[in-house]
């Protein structure tokens, strides 16, 4: 599964920013297409898009506009006819049926592209209706994250930006686990690099989130090590598994690992955490 710890979001009508956030660690570029760009400079900023150039690592993702506005169906066809894009975003997904339709109007538009490598789709859950669909939009063919907006979530909750949020992440979290697709927190809306977006990180990992978006580039490192297993946590568990298959291979139920006993659950955690670093 492609790895997601940090995602940079970067207007589509600046050519010098998207080189910045190409030549990054980041894990992932996302090209903005949408709130980013204004109404004026959506064309321009479309064909900055056909122009992108593939990343020597990490992926590139489009968000393009949302359905039923005057740009998506021009955003989704450049997406599907670009040979280096690996995905799109689509904003303001609340019902599956716009889901299912994208996925089969990109069916038809990387078929007559030539397209080999299908393009994936995440969801970007930021009303109030998104937040009741998570599960369905989660179970959504090509739909591989759900990505938490709470900018326009607070306009459609009618509360404040700054939350409190829990019921929607453990809600899009859970839609996420439900489907086994990915979930992704959504950024902090400034370009610091600062204790602030270390905690929101950490929280974020610590409820389950694979990831989180960053708006500048400076906030990719404490956003990536927040979810990045640390060394001992990493051997920790290489040894619990280890102690486990031991215990299997000797006929042992019930093991017992540095005072704790161990069990399926268990195992899994240590699992997810050797999955998150590749091994």
């Amino acid at each position: 599964m492609t790895s997601r710890r940090a995602a940079l979001s970067v207007p589509a009508s600046e050519p010098r920013k998207i080189a910045k956030a190409m030549a990054s660690e980041v894990d992932e570029v996302v090209v903005d297409l949408e709130d980013a760009v204004a109404p004026q400079a959506k064309d321009a900023a479309r064909a900055v898009v056909a122009d992108l150039g593939p990343r020597e690592h990490g992926s590139i993702v489009v968000r393009v506009n949302p359905v039923g506005t005057a740009w998506h169906e021009a955003d989704v066809a450049t997406c599907a006819a670009h040979p280096h894009l690996d995905g799109l975003v689509l904003p303001k997904a609340e019902d599956p049926a716009d889901l299912a339709a994208l996925a089969a109007r990109l069916d038809h538009l990387e078929s007559a592209a030539g397209r080999t490598r299908p393009l994936h789709v995440q969801a970007l859950v930021e009303s109030v209706a998104g937040v009741h669909q998570a599960v369905a939009i989660a179970r959504s063919t090509r739909v591989v994250a759900l990505i938490l907006g709470y900018a326009d979530l607070a306009v459609s909750m009618g509360r404040p930006v700054s939350g409190p949020w829990q019921f929607a992440q453990d809600a899009v979290v859970l839609a996420a686990r439900l489907a086994g697709v990915q979930a992704i927190d959504g950024p902090q809306l400034t370009i610091a690099d600062d204790e602030p977006l270390a905690t929101a990180a950490g929280w974020a990992d610590t409820l389950g989130f694979d990831g989180k978006w960053v708006i500048h580039p400076a906030q990719i490192a404490t956003v990536q090590r927040a979810f990045t297993p640390t060394a001992e946590q990493v051997d920790d568990a290489r040894d619990l598994l280890a102690a486990m298959d031991t215990a299997t291979a000797d006929g042992r139920g019930a093991v017992q690992w540095r005072g704790r006993m161990l069990d399926e659950a268990v195992a899994a955690q240590a699992r997810r955490v050797l999955q998150r670093v590749g091994g």
